[in-house]
């Protein structure tokens, strides 16, 4: 493995930064399964926000298209390749760029400011339930419905269809991991697709008849209006609901259990709440929920000191570079007033994550409405964590809860 990367070890999910760290004191940007890592935040931004580098293979031709997407398995796979690998995130140019600005009015902060009063109320009817039982998963019991909840609110799907679509997304997301694709997890994420291809059919039927203010209805104008076609519609939908879930989940996990563990933060924040902005911006850098992605370089081009050919493939480390020294002053130290913190949790560049107002408004209410209705909490056993690459979080979070 290079430089002692292994991220299929039983450790990484808990504890993957010491491995980070001798990524960065490794020079250059070493190769690791056919990906040259980038690690640094240096290299991790400048890739980032360079335009000749990108998600999708479309840029090089049908051949050679075809060819790249057998050797990463991503092939026989119809509505994956249909509704996911020609998503939004995977396209770039002027057809990223169109598909954005498409969606991007519904993900202003000002507009995702109309939510908190939902969010509001669904954490407050969720804790009433919990607080009573004094101990609970915060993941499988409070997290996990969460944001399937508040982003099927902006699309407009039904809310007792969300459990079902975060287990659609975990499906479909979960096989670009690259330490663990398999043919079972390959069907898996091909059924998941076409589920939830026939459930936004469904939406989108019930709209066009009887629009409301909606995302869904939103786009039903704009493909109307000759902005982006049907199939691209339901991708985007679907991207969207995708990127919204497992994201969010594995943060606030990751978020809570940095509170946990630094119970002077936490102290902190109860007696300042006015720092909930910062310390949530903090637990986005601390431990990123989505940790690598991946770039081509459409032409032959130089970054990070070294002369690159078309066609290379590059691993972008953000949990790395959120930890890296070079860039932040004592970088493992968790700190939720921190300033300044320009972290790269949700990535750089065109690609820059488009719901990161909608991600840090349900944080900031979860956590505000938490330590406001329960002035104890404490870990209540073993914590577990996500196994792999694709992302980082707890998959389950036992705590307990005190009112008094």
């Amino acid at each position: 493995m290079t430089a002692g990367f292994d991220p299929s070890q039983p450790g990484f999910g808990s504890d993957p930064w010491p491995q980070y760290a001798r990524l960065r004191a490794t020079p250059g940007l070493p190769d690791w399964q056919g990906f040259r890592l980038a690690s640094r935040f240096q290299d991790v931004q400048a890739i980032a926000l360079d335009r000749r580098m990108v998600r999708g293979t479309a840029l090089f031709g049908a051949d050679e298209q075809r060819r790249m997407q057998r050797a990463e398995n991503f092939h026989d796979m119809p509505f994956h390749e249909r509704f996911v690998q020609t998503s939004m995130l995977e396209l770039d140019g002027p057809d990223h760029d169109r598909l954005r600005r498409a969606v991007f009015p519904f993900f202003t902060k000002t507009r995702l400011e109309g939510l908190r009063p939902f969010v509001t109320q669904w954490v407050d009817k969720a804790l009433d339930r919990l607080i009573p039982q004094g101990r609970f998963d915060f993941i499988a019991d409070l997290a996990a419905d969460l944001p399937g909840q508040v982003i099927g609110h902006l699309i407009g799907t039904d809310p007792a269809l969300a459990p079902q679509m975060t287990r659609w997304t975990e499906d479909t997301v979960g096989y670009f991991d690259v330490s663990r694709r398999t043919a079972d997890r390959k069907a898996r994420a091909e059924e998941a697709v076409r589920l939830f291809h026939d459930a936004l059919q469904d939406l989108y039927a019930e709209r066009k008849a009887r629009p409301r203010d909606d995302l869904m209805s939103a786009m039903i104008g704009a493909e109307g209006a000759g902005l982006l076609a049907h199939d691209e519609l339901i991708a985007t939908i679907m991207q969207i609901l995708h990127a919204g879930h497992g994201s969010t989940i594995d943060v606030m996990g990751s978020g809570l259990h940095a509170l946990l563990t630094h119970p002077g933060q936490m102290a902190r924040l109860r007696a300042e709440p006015g720092l909930m902005p910062l310390a949530v911006q903090e637990m986005f850098r601390f431990a990123p929920p989505l940790v690598f992605f991946h770039r081509y370089a459409s032409e032959d081009l130089s970054v990070a000191g070294q002369d690159w050919p078309r066609g290379t493939r590059f691993g972008l480390l953000y949990a790395s570079a959120n930890r890296d020294p070079a860039a932040f002053a004592d970088p493992d130290r968790f700190d939720i007033a921190r300033r300044p913190n320009v972290h790269l949790a949700f990535g750089a560049g065109p690609h820059v994550c488009l719901g990161n107002n909608l991600a840090r408004l349900n944080m900031e209410v979860l956590f505000a409405r938490l330590m406001a209705r329960a002035p104890s909490i404490g870990l209540d056993g073993p914590v577990a964590w996500r196994i792999g690459l694709q992302a980082h979080g707890p998959e389950t979070l036992p705590i307990t809860l005190a009112t008094q």
